[in-house]
């Protein structure tokens, strides 16, 4: 008899989300470890390595009791970098059970699952994406970092609809970032360029998990 697949998890908890157009939702955080990037700036490095084993049945009972008396029916696969790992069978029994899945990925690897929201997330120095995700994404997330230009911002906004919004998000909510993402978006309004937006990481500025 096949042995079910393992998955290595870092944590499972309840927030809100932080980031992109569904922020402020209540949303059940999946933290999976590992990943293929490792950016400098990434503020979740604990969650490159490591994690428990987890089924992907331990994974919905872990799911059940968080869930208990609240209204959550958001769950969002993070990372590290989730697509790192197989997932399509957690993902399966997730939405199976009625729930909704979002996944927060860099956009490197690619699985056929059948998701509700994909967030791209693009990173530095390629800003490489599986070509897939050009009309998968729901949002394209770019982290102000110092290596993110306007000829990149532009590249990024030619290779999504314009119906997908482009984030810009200050890394990490520091003050030089904020400052830098105003100014790119303020140069993408003289440019004419659609659907390009300054975010924030609301988990930071409340200074909640």
């Amino acid at each position: 008899m096949p042995q079910p697949a393992i998955l290595k998890i870092t944590e499972i908890f309840a927030s809100i989300q932080g980031e992109g157009l569904r922020m402020g939702e209540p949303t059940i955080f999946i933290r999976l470890a590992g990943c293929n990037l490792r950016c400098h700036f990434c503020d979740t490095k604990y969650g490159w390595d490591g994690g428990s084993d987890y089924t992907a049945e331990q994974v919905l009972a872990a799911i059940k009791k968080i869930r208990h008396g609240l209204p959550v029916d958001w769950i969002c696969l993070t990372g590290g970098e989730p697509m790192c790992q197989e997932i399509k069978t957690l993902v399966r029994k997730l939405r199976k059970s009625g729930l909704k899945v979002q996944i927060e990925t860099n956009g490197t690897i690619y699985q056929r699952v059948g998701i509700d929201w994909f967030t791209i997330s693009p990173k530095p120095p390629e800003y490489y994406f599986h070509a897939e995700y050009a009309t998968r994404a729901k949002e394209v997330k770019l982290v102000v970092s110092r290596e993110l230009t306007f000829e990149t911002i532009q590249n990024i906004r030619k290779s999504f609809p314009e119906r997908t919004p482009i984030l810009l998000q200050p890394e990490s909510h520091r003050k030089w970032s904020i400052r830098a993402g105003e100014n790119l978006l303020a140069h993408a309004a003289r440019e004419r360029i659609v659907n390009i937006r300054l975010s924030i990481q609301l988990q930071k500025v409340l200074n909640f998990r």
